[in-house]
């Protein structure tokens, strides 16, 4: 297999999320310039989410915009009660039903970033309590993307993170705060 630059990087959680997202988002250096994009269950109304998560990246963290051109070095989130999809280029917004009884919804992030991104993909998979993100997962690895998960041993709830595990059995496990590092090694790898 061909190693392709990371265009881009989704990321999917659930319960426990935010303090896995806290722990995860600081380690991820400058240096990666692909763009980072969340998919969190959360509630309708919630929409703190970014402002919390900007307290720990000096990256710009931004609700994702329907037609909204996709930059580097930004971490854009799924609006509470939308599903965030990925087009080449650019995000759009659904109010499609909810996939797996969540809306935004892990699966529809990752298939349509996978579709859009193919091998210039990295799927992350943190905590969550439901299976959302494991058929996304396994759509990411099959264009030629990579997939990283947290060890479930390390989430606080880890349905999530083991199945997807499940589904991608290849996927590369680490403690989420090592999360960074890895993408930095790649970053590293892929642009040398």
């Amino acid at each position: 297999m061909t190693t392709r630059a990371v265009g881009l990087v989704v990321v999917g959680c659930s319960w426990g999320g935010l303090f896995a997202l806290e722990r995860m988002l600081p380690t991820v250096p400058g240096r990666v310039r692909a763009p980072i994009v969340i998919a969190q269950h959360r509630a309708a109304q919630t929409s703190l989410l970014a402002s919390l998560l900007g307290r720990h990246t000096t990256r710009p963290v931004t609700e994702a915009e329907d037609k909204e051109a996709i930059g580097p070095d930004r971490v854009y989130l799924a609006p509470p009660d939308y599903h965030l999809l990925v087009e080449p280029g650019h995000f759009a917004l659904s109010t499609e039903g909810p996939v797996r009884y969540s809306r935004p919804s892990i699966d529809a992030l990752f298939e349509s970033a996978a579709d859009a991104y193919a091998g210039g993909l990295v799927a992350v998979v943190l905590t969550g309590a439901n299976d959302d993100g494991a058929d996304g997962a396994r759509a990411v690895a099959r264009r030629g993307g990579r997939v990283v998960v947290q060890d479930p041993d390390t989430a606080e709830r880890a349905i999530m993170p083991a199945a997807a595990l499940a589904a991608v059995p290849d996927a590369t496990v680490l403690p989420v705060e090592e999360i960074g590092s890895w993408l930095a090694d790649l970053w590293r790898e892929v642009s040398a």
